[in-house]
């Protein structure tokens, strides 16, 4: 089975001060950051996933500082860069067909928001036969409304990987799976 980490919009506007904050967004990104040294010092393949919007949504305008992927995951010059303007990864983009090139079979997922593209294109890995290791936290998301009730951004993290874990991807903890990677080479 051959990996590949997937980065999914860990970008400006999601951190403080940002257009659009998540709950613990720094500490999620640094958990990814850990991954992804571990992937380039491996040479393994990387992909990077950044949304751009359309002229009138309230963040990740196009040409703007808040679209750009933030310093903590940075990609360097050889590391594939796919745009999205969907919270599905895959749709529209040639993620499918880049992954199929290189004969990946398991993504490495982690980013944000939880709830919304990490969710959606978890979701379709599956339906593009991928199978995911999703690494919860170096994923997060935040607070939701429903009604009169506001819904803990915890509450939403915890929801979505247990609603994730089993059928859609195998959900872990970064350290837990940067262990496991390590005894197994």
């Amino acid at each position: 089975m051959k990996n590949a980490l997937v980065l999914i919009d860990i970008q400006n506007d999601y951190f403080i001060g940002g257009k659009n904050e998540l709950y613990l967004t720094k500490e999620a990104a640094e958990n990814a950051s850990k991954v992804l040294n571990y992937f380039r010092n491996a040479n393994l393949p990387i992909f990077h996933i950044k949304h751009i919007s359309g002229a009138n949504a309230a963040f990740f305008l196009p040409d703007t500082y808040g679209a750009e992927i933030n310093d903590i995951v940075a990609p360097m010059n050889d590391e594939k860069v796919i745009v999205k303007h969907a919270p599905n990864a895959f749709l529209k983009t040639n993620l499918a067909d880049e992954l199929r090139k290189q004969e990946i079979s398991n993504l490495i997922i982690c980013g944000m928001m939880s709830h919304m593209c990490i969710d959606t294109t978890v979701r379709a890995a599956m339906d593009n036969g991928f199978t995911v290791t999703l690494l919860e936290d170096a994923c997060t998301t935040k607070n939701l409304i429903w009604g009169d009730d506001k819904i803990p951004a915890q509450t939403v993290q915890k929801t979505i990987m247990a609603s994730l874990n089993g059928v859609f991807a195998k959900v872990t903890k970064t350290d837990k799976f940067l262990e496991s990677s390590k005894n197994n080479n």
